[in-house]
C-alpha cells in the first residue's frame, strides 16, 4: 500500500477514534464529476489514473512510468516547451491562498498537497482583471488523475454507510484539478476538508475541471475533452465584449460565460490531488485598442498559419512591435481542436457552447 493511501486510511480511522467510532468528522466529498448513476461500477477497488495524451508537446519528460502507485513516478527534467514568455502582468498571490499550497519559480507554480490530500486547496492571482483583455496560461506540470466519489451500489459493496458522505477508507481521495476566474468573494480556504470542485460552485465563479466539464453556479456541463500533465490551458477574459473563453494547447475550445461587463475577477485554479502542480507560463493584459481589434481580426481571417503576419507586407519593426505587445492573439488558434483518442476515455457529450468568435 503506498504512502499517500496508507495516511488516508490512518486520518480516516484517527478521526473515527476521536469522534467515538462516528466517522461523520473526516474530510467530506461534496461533488464528483462523474455520473453516481453509472450503470457498469468497478467491483473492486480503484487506482487512480493519470490523463494521457493531451500534452502540449512530445518531451520525454511527460512520459510518465508509473510504478502502479498513485503518485510514483520516474521524470525526467521539466518540460519548458511552450514557455516563451519572460515578462507577467501577474503571479500566484502568497496572501490569497489555501494553506496547503506552496509557492516556487517567483510565485509563478503552485503546489498542492506536498504531503497527502485532505480537502480543496485554491489559489488566485496577485492582479484583480478589471478592464480591457487579459490572458493567461496555465500549465500542468505534474500528473493529473482522478478517482471518482464513493456513491451508490459500489459504495455500498466497499464499506460506506448508507445516507454517508464519506470516503471508503481503502480508496485514495477523489480528485478535481481546475482553472478558471472568481471574484474577491470567493473563500480559498472554505473546503480545505472537503473534497469538490471548488471552482463554479456559486455564482461568483467558473472552472474548468480535467475531465473537461465546465462548473458555475453548481451546474456542471459538458464543455472539453480532458486535460493531463503538459497540456496547456489558455483562458482568455475579454471584459469589453463580456465573454470568457477557454484554450487547450493552444486552440480555441469554446466560450465559457458571456455578459460579463463591468465585473472584475481574479485567475484562479484549486486542486485535491496530492502531489498535484501547476504553473503560470504567460499572463499578459491590453487595452482593446484599435490595434488589439485589427490583430484579432487578422487571427480569424488566417487561422491556420503560424505566424499570422508572416506574408503581409508590414515593415519589420511593426511586425515586432505587434509581436511583443499581441503576440498572445496573433498565436491563438480560433478552431477546435479535433478529438481526443477514445482510449482516454468515453467521448464526452455534445456541448451547447458557442463557438469561438467574437460577439
Amino acid at each position: 500500500m503506498d504512502l499517500q493511501r496508507g495516511r488516508w486510511m490512518e486520518g480516516v480511522w484517527a478521526g473515527a477514534g476521536r469522534s467515538g467510532g462516528n466517522i461523520s468528522h473526516v474530510p467530506q466529498h461534496s461533488d464528483s464529476d462523474s455520473d453516481p448513476e453509472c450503470a457498469s461500477l468497478p467491483s473492486s477497488i480503484p487506482s487512480a489514473v493519470p490523463v494521457t495524451g493531451e500534452s502540449f508537446c512530445d518531451c520525454d519528460s511527460q512520459s510518465e512510468a508509473f510504478c502502479g502507485s498513485l503518485h510514483t513516478a520516474h521524470r525526467g527534467r521539466d518540460c519548458r516547451c511552450g514557455e516563451e514568455d519572460e515578462y507577467f502582468d501577474w503571479v500566484w498571490d502568497d496572501l490569497n491562498k489555501s494553506s496547503a499550497t506552496l509557492l516556487s519559480c517567483d510565485n509563478r507554480k503552485v503546489s498542492f498537497h506536498m504531503e497527502y490530500s485532505c480537502g480543496t486547496a485554491a489559489i488566485r492571482g496577485t492582479k484583480e482583471l478589471g478592464e480591457g483583455q487579459h490572458f493567461w496560461e496555465i500549465k500542468m506540470t505534474s500528473p493529473v488523475y482522478g478517482t471518482d466519489m464513493v456513491s451508490g451500489r459500489w459504495g455500498r459493496e466497499v464499506g460506506v454507510l448508507p445516507g454517508a458522505s464519506v470516503p471508503c477508507p481503502l480508496c485514495p481521495p477523489p480528485c478535481s484539478q481546475m482553472v478558471g476566474i472568481g471574484t474577491s468573494d470567493v473563500d480559498l480556504d472554505k473546503y480545505h476538508h472537503t473534497f469538490c470542485s471548488l471552482l463554479g460552485r456559486d455564482e461568483d465563479s467558473w472552472g474548468l475541471s480535467y475531465t473537461g466539464l465546465l462548473h458555475h453556479k453548481g451546474d456542471k456541463t459538458s464543455f472539453s475533452s480532458r486535460f493531463g500533465q503538459g497540456s496547456i490551458i489558455g483562458v482568455h477574459l475579454d471584459t469589453w465584449h463580456g465573454t470568457l473563453t477557454f484554450f487547450k494547447n493552444r486552440k480555441c475550445i469554446g466560450v465559457a460565460a458571456t455578459q460579463l461587463q463591468n465585473k472584475r475577477f481574479y485567475p484562479m485554479v484549486c486542486s485535491t490531488a496530492a502531489k498535484s502542480s501547476m504553473k503560470v507560463i504567460r499572463s499578459c493584459a491590453s487595452v482593446t485598442s484599435l490595434q488589439y481589434l485589427c490583430c484579432f481580426r487578422l487571427r480569424q481571417l488566417r487561422p491556420g498559419s503560424g505566424d499570422t503576419l508572416e506574408g503581409l507586407p508590414l515593415p519589420p519593426g511593426l511586425k515586432q512591435v505587434l509581436h511583443h505587445k499581441l503576440g498572445w492573439v496573433l498565436s491563438m488558434s480560433r478552431q477546435p481542436p479535433a478529438p481526443s483518442p477514445a482510449a482516454n476515455g468515453p467521448e464526452p457529450r455534445r456541448c451547447q457552447r458557442k463557438r469561438c468568435r467574437r460577439t
